[in-house]
């Protein structure tokens, strides 16, 4: 790639030094100069001025929580979106469904992805439901959360399962008749992948679905993001993504501590400035949405969590637990040596409480308290001060999630849980305050990806409806925006290549119609539209993208649809 010396409006760097410039330099992929044009061009003379015409450039956005190759599978076409922001009703959800049962081949299987009990006001479908919609036609529908997932009988007899069902596997469950048959409901990651794999392996080029997420993450500004359900058989669709032209993603992997081979190396062709591996995962309780996750105090009896299926009496509390914690020393143990960084999914007190034991116990064991190594807590929707100012102490980053009070916070405070709880989810303030470093996500396919409305959401604490909860848990435009940036490529061990605009790092980049530090907080979600972004210092072409992978060869990826479930929020 030539030479070229960027301009924008402003130059907003996310480096405290020098926060401010008019243009950036970049040769072979890395900037090489930031600061005044005359500044640049003392360093590359002979470079090309390129007039981004954007009104800010700043640094690619950074995911520090998703699974992008698998949402791609799970969600994009030929599957059909049902998620709340797409279909907003039940009675949305239902006309998706009578469309494409009239539009489709009836020899396909189908699959819809994205219900939400709470945001749908629906009780979760049965398979006495769905046959009554769908009849003799093999479906299948799973759960926004990526805890849940729900079938028809066609499939059940498709399967052979009408007649020897299944057990149920380690930490999940099949939802059953009372003579042991099923009936048409499954929970957590290993029944999600029994019941979605064979599915999944039939429909179209899994690698296209891929990619068309991959460019949905750029359209929304991320350059750089991470997967947290990654399995070894991804390998080769991640190396093709990345080999293909005009790529717009760097991905950063946790293996599932599931696999066999989690605490094992693993490198890739692209290099390490596109693809890496980086830790291990695990999730230490369930989802808030389906009522399975590790809380001391109870969810509320109303009319929201009746239709959702949550009961009172028996949702969340220590039964919500995923794993002993003997399970998670003995994982812990397998993977502090070999250097891995470990990320523990923990949505309740409970949960986060069992994350920072098992996590303090092993830094001790494996003498790396006080080193820098970053081992990650995930979503901590109930986390308090407490547990933040403990995770500091301990070195352990939190990476929250915004999206869960901007779509369910109205529901969060009074009809899940009482106020005391519900109002202060998602504790952006406290986190920051407590001196962790802390990180912004979307958690992928789980909400969609858009960093800018995570920001706004934590400077403004406005849900989507324009509830506003705690409003003392709101943070700086600064705090947050280095949330998405610098602090979450830190999180991801990347901040010596990406999430600020300095020399020596990767030329990746996104533009933005307006400079986010002269917009009304309340305005931040209509005015701050991203306009494209940079990788390398090429601009990125999606239709280029999309078209090379649209000529990839399916049976060299078939296999990916069948690991196409995922454990998320």
């Amino acid at each position: 790639m030539a030479d070229a010396i960027l301009t924008a409006k402003t130059v907003i760097t996310m480096n405290a030094d020098a926060p401010r410039a008019d243009a950036v330099a970049v040769s072979d992929g890395r900037i090489v100069a930031v600061g005044s044009v005359d500044e640049c061009r003392a360093v590359l003379a002979d470079a090309e001025i390129v007039d981004t015409g954007a009104a800010a450039l700043a640094p690619g956005f950074v995911e520090p929580h998703s699974h992008p190759l698998i949402s791609g599978v799970a969600t994009q076409a030929p599957a059909r979106s049902i998620a709340p922001w797409d279909c907003p009703t039940w009675a949305e959800v239902l006309d998706v469904f009578a469309e494409t049962l009239a539009t489709s081949d009836p020899d396909t299987p189908l699959l819809f992805a994205g219900f939400d009990a709470l945001l749908h006001g629906h009780p979760k479908p049965d398979a006495a439901e769905l046959d009554a919609i769908f009849g003799d036609r093999v479906a299948l529908v799973t759960d926004n959360s990526g805890h849940g997932v729900y079938f028809n009988s066609a499939l059940i007899r498709s399967y052979g399962w009408d007649t020897n069902p299944p057990a149920d596997p380690v930490a999940s469950h099949y939802g059953r008749n009372p003579d042991g048959t099923l009936n048409g409901q499954g929970f957590e990651l290993p029944v999600l992948t029994e019941v979605t794999g064979p599915i999944m392996a039939e429909l179209g080029n899994p690698l296209v679905a891929g990619a068309l997420y991959f460019a949905l993450m750029a359209r929304g500004g991320y350059t750089s993001t991470s997967d947290m359900t990654f399995d070894p058989k991804f390998a080769a669709g991640y190396g093709a993504l990345a080999a293909a032209p005009s790529c717009p993603l760097r991905i950063s992997m946790w293996e599932v501590s599931t696999s066999d081979t989690y605490s094992q190396p693993m490198t890739f062709t692209a290099g390490e400035e596109w693809l890496t591996k980086a830790g291990v995962k695990l999730w230490t309780d369930g989802s808030p949405w389906v009522g399975n996750i590790a809380i001391s105090f109870p969810y509320l009896d109303t009319e929201a969590t009746r239709t959702a299926g949550i009961d009172p009496a028996t949702a969340g509390g220590v039964d919500s637990m995923n794993y002993s914690r003997e399970q998670l020393d003995a994982i812990l143990d397998c993977a502090a040596p070999a250097g891995w960084q470990m990320a523990f999914h923990a949505n309740g007190d409970l949960a986060l409480d069992l994350a920072l034991d098992a996590y303090e116990a092993a830094l001790t064991r494996h003498n790396l308290l006080g080193t820098d190594h970053r081992w990650r807590l995930e979503h901590c929707g109930a986390g308090t001060r407490d547990h933040f100012d403990r995770a500091a102490r301990l070195g352990v980053h939190v990476s929250l999630s915004p999206f869960q009070y901007y779509y369910w916070g109205d529901l969060l405070d009074g009809a899940m849980f009482d106020h005391e709880h519900g109002s202060r989810w998602a504790a952006f303030g406290d986190a920051v305050a407590s001196g962790a470093c802390v990180s912004l996500h979307n958690d992928g396919s789980v909400s969609p990806p858009t960093p800018v409305v995570n920001i706004a959401t934590t400077v403004t604490r406005r849900t989507r409806a324009g509830g506003v909860h705690r409003p003392d848990q709101a943070i700086t435009l600064d705090q947050a925006w280095r949330a998405q940036t610098i602090d979450a490529a830190r999180t991801l061990r990347r901040d010596h290549l990406v999430g600020s605009i300095e020399v020596g790092k990767l030329a990746d980049f996104v533009e933005l119609s307006a400079d986010p530090w002269t917009v009304d907080p309340s305005e931040l979600i209509d005015r701050v539209r991203v306009g494209g972004t940079w990788l390398g210092g090429r601009r990125i072409d999606l239709d280029e993208f999309l078209t090379a992978v649209g000529g990839t060869d399916v049976t060299e990826h078939a296999h990916l649809g069948q690991g196409a479930a995922k454990g998320c929020c």
